[in-house]
């Protein structure tokens, strides 16, 4: 009854219930009672000539199974909540069942993921067991965002590649993994200058990784690039203490390209990875950091691929 502010709502809702049982059991009491209405035992109705209501009573074991309903209806409410606020005398919510139930599991995958607790991603990257596992957990929590194949897509990293937004090693993806990132690019033109600036500051940023540019262009934005070497460096090498990419290996997150660039600058834009702590036990997450190590330090893809 959390929904209802006023207490009087749990007492309407206690009351409506008992005078509904009660309704019950005197629907009965009347229904049972047999009053002759005609000399052949019938209620005088007759249709299609032959086809007469009689007027014979209710079957006992029928009456007996509806009172003995209508008391276990009684106790399962003195037992367990459902008169209004009254939290019944078991004390059972669904709130402890949960918990329990989870407590459950955890203690029964506690022996499954034993063999691998305090082993390296190094070692964890060379057991099939555990890697299977891994590789479950990745399909069940992960691919939605980074696909089956762990390679991403527009918006979303490739995990098969040594591109790293906050670093690559097991510690750090295992804290990605646990804390969950949020990364933000905050729209900059008004910083860097007018249209044309901007223009000559994506290609200069293409120019970083060799990609195609105008070189006059990528001349005169050098300079301006200044403002965005806070994050990614005057080299344009990124930082990942602050999940800035590097702008100089040609791997593109968000769209390639001057127009993708320029659109950048102007939007910005904000990223984020959801925290696992709270879905997967730690043991869980071992061996998940362990597995998404492995895409990209042991050249082989995903298992069944």
């Amino acid at each position: 009854m959390s929904d209802f502010l006023d207490n009087g709502w749990s007492v309407f809702v206690a009351v409506a219930t008992v005078v509904s049982l009660v309704a019950c059991l005197w629907l009965l009491a009347v229904a049972s009672r047999r009053q002759v209405m005609a000399d052949d035992n019938s209620t005088g109705h007759v249709w299609d000539g032959d086809l007469i209501e009689l007027n014979n009573p209710l079957p006992r074991w029928w009456m007996v199974l509806f009172v003995v309903t209508v008391a276990a209806g009684g106790g399962y409410l003195a037992m367990y909540p459902g008169l209004g606020s009254h939290a019944g005398e078991l004390g059972w919510t669904s709130e402890r069942a949960y918990q329990e139930e989870q407590a459950t599991a955890r203690r029964a995958m506690a022996a499954r993921y034993a063999p691998f607790a305090g082993q390296p991603a190094e070692v964890l990257a060379k057991d099939p067991a555990a890697m299977g596992i891994g590789e479950r957990i990745f399909l069940n929590n992960c691919a939605a965002c980074h696909g089956s194949d762990a390679r991403g897509s527009k918006g979303f990293p490739n995990l098969t590649d040594t591109d790293w937004l906050y670093g690559g090693t097991p510690a750090a993806i295992e804290e990605t993994i646990r804390k969950g990132r949020q990364g933000a690019m905050p729209p900059i033109a008004a910083a860097v200058g007018s249209g044309a600036d901007v223009a000559n500051v994506a290609n200069y940023v293409l120019s970083l990784s060799g990609s195609p540019h105008d070189w006059v262009k990528a001349m005169h934005g050098k300079e301006k690039f200044g403002v965005c070497a806070g994050c990614h460096g005057m080299g344009g090498k990124g930082n990942p203490a602050l999940g800035a990419p590097n702008l100089s290996d040609d791997v593109w997150l968000h769209g390639w390209g001057e127009k993708a660039i320029v659109q950048m600058v102007t939007q910005g834009k904000t990223s984020v990875m959801p925290p696992h702590e709270g879905r997967l036990t730690d043991d869980q997450i071992h061996v998940l950091a362990a597995y998404v190590w492995h895409l990209s330090n042991s050249g082989a893809a995903p298992a069944g691929k």
